[in-house]
């Protein structure tokens, strides 16, 4: 098990939140624009400035303060203790007048069932493995806990509203990804670390965590349920390490990894951003919100992976005072840091 070696000089649970808000901003335009017309609008760069007083971010950084602000509250991080705290924010997100950052329909449809008080893995959508699963799951990466409590709240989290095990794998991935970054492995070798950790972690069904999740599903077996998320990451970190083995043409990373509207897409697309531009943070977040894709969920992954890896000197450090919700971001950050 590796130990978690906190780099804090550097302010990077900080640096992962603050820049996941602002992927998220700097995507929130560009989402359902082609890259001609995002290139038309900002130039081949992308947008690599944050716009508004202040600059408004989506349902992605909403919900990652959520699950924030939860794991703040939690007395201990077991799953009886979390599940209601994650419920009663989900909640209040879902009836929120803020809610209007055109939310998933899978998070809607899951809270409306959450809203009943049934267990969570009859109000989860079952066959859903939408990216909304690991776009909020960076808080979880922050923690300073042993990897097999990582990973239960990673799923956890996931669980609550996107029941396909692919989504659970992808946001612990995402979890460990953030993690790992913020203990100092070097943003170039993160693909083959995180294919590690992926066979390690291909049979491990963790009843405590998921309950009854995989028989709900029909599966033969927990770790016949599990495997089935774990392969499809392995399948998009394979292509991950193809294309980051070839000299960037500058063009979608779409192309080369999905289009992020599903949980493995949107880390493997986030993470080819940000190891493509390791040296100009910036860069990693204009790259992720110049897609074809879901783009503003890939330029807040890329900008949570980068700021994790960097801390808060990755950012413009006026772009501190202009985010939405900068409070609550420098709150959680400085409990993390």
């Amino acid at each position: 098990m590796m130990a978690a070696v906190i780099h804090t000089s550097a302010l990077r649970a900080s640096g992962s939140l603050f820049g996941l808000a602002y992927g998220d901003a700097l995507g929130k335009p560009t989402e359902f624009l082609t890259v001609a017309e995002i290139e038309r609008r900002y130039g081949p760069a992308g947008p690599r400035e944050l716009s508004g007083e202040p600059a408004l971010v989506t349902d992605d950084t909403q919900m990652a303060l959520a699950v924030g602000w939860a794991l703040r509250e939690a007395p201990s991080f077991t799953p009886e203790a979390v599940e209601p705290l994650l419920r009663r924010r989900f909640l209040a997100w879902a009836v929120s007048p803020d809610n209007n950052r055109a939310p998933g329909m899978t998070c809607l449809r899951a809270c409306a069932e959450l809203s009943r008080g049934v267990p969570w893995q009859e109000a989860t959508v079952l066959g859903s493995k939408g990216c909304g699963a690991n776009m909020r799951v960076t808080p979880v990466g922050l923690l300073d806990m042993d990897l097999d409590t990582l990973a239960g709240l990673a799923q956890l989290q996931a669980g609550l509203t996107h029941g396909h095990p692919t989504g659970l794998a992808a946001s612990e991935l995402t979890a460990y990804a953030v993690f790992v970054l913020r203990a100092g492995v070097p943003l170039p070798e993160l693909p083959a670390v995180l294919t590690e950790r992926a066979l390690s972690q291909r049979l491990v069904y963790s009843e405590r965590w998921l309950g009854d999740l995989w028989q709900r599903a029909g599966s033969g077996s927990g770790q016949e349920f599990i495997a089935q998320g774990w392969d499809e990451c392995l399948a998009v970190l394979g292509r991950l390490t193809t294309a980051l083995a070839q000299p960037d043409d500058g063009a979608d990373p779409c192309q080369a990894t999905g289009e992020g509207w599903v949980a493995e897409e949107a880390l493997a697309t986030a993470l080819l951003c940000a190891v493509r531009h390791a040296d100009d943070p910036v860069a990693a977040l204009a790259r992720g919100a110049t897609t074809a894709g879901d783009s503003d969920s890939i330029a807040a992954l890329a900008g949570a992976f980068v700021g994790a890896a960097v801390g808060m000197t990755a950012w413009p450090r006026e772009w501190a005072n202009r985010i939405e919700y900068a409070e609550q971001l420098a709150t959680l950050g400085a409990a993390w840091d």
